[in-house]
């Protein structure tokens, strides 16, 4: 059985809100989920039995949606985060949402590996990836690559954004065991 397989069959570690039972500020903010999904994903699901958590996950995709990174950029950062912390869940969301976003199967695929044939999502992709494998722990020198490929200080922080978001979600994804609800992608071998 594969870890995406073990993930789809498994049973969630916490029982999955019901929209139409909940109430309070969970309701309504799983009422504002659904209207923008036209359905109610598992993540935020699990994540309502704190409403605070599920305040700050959802203010955090709004405001990050309306940042200078772009739907595109964002969901390659996303895809590549997910390959490299093997969240089933979260890769097979932003891979739906990347294609949504205009992004091809080819780009999504060379994203999970932190890979582009564009330098400037390249130079993104690796950065996120030092990220997440250094724990934060990047120096001037990685910045400055960021720098060379035309991004500025606010395309920088908000590349640290897109990553601590996805660790969030990845994280409540896979330490909750959260059943998939998106079409299935293969996790790639992190390299």
């Amino acid at each position: 059985m594969t870890s995406q397989t073990a993930a789809v069959s498994a049973s969630p570690r916490i029982p999955l809100v019901d929209r139409a039972t909940a109430t309070g500020p969970a309701r309504a903010l799983l009422d504002q989920i659904h209207g923008a999904f036209g359905a109610t994903p598992h993540m935020f699901r699990a994540v309502a039995h704190s409403p605070a958590a599920l305040q700050s996950m959802w203010s955090a995709f709004g405001a990050l949606g309306g940042g200078v990174i772009g739907a595109a950029l964002g969901e390659q950062i996303a895809v590549a985060v997910a390959n490299r912390n093997a969240c089933d869940y979260c890769l097979a969301a932003h891979t739906a949402l990347g294609r949504k976003a205009g992004v091809s199967g080819d780009a999504l695929a060379a994203a999970q590996s932190g890979e582009s044939a564009d330098p400037r999502t390249a130079a993104v992709l690796r950065f996120a990836l030092q990220l997440v494998n250094e724990r934060g722990q990047v120096d001037a020198a990685d910045v400055q690559a960021l720098r060379d490929q035309g991004l500025d200080d606010e395309h920088v922080v908000e590349i640290i954004a897109h990553v601590a978001l996805n660790l969030f979600t990845n994280y409540v994804n896979v330490a909750l065991a959260v059943p998939v609800d998106f079409p299935g992608v293969k996790l790639r071998p992190a390299r």
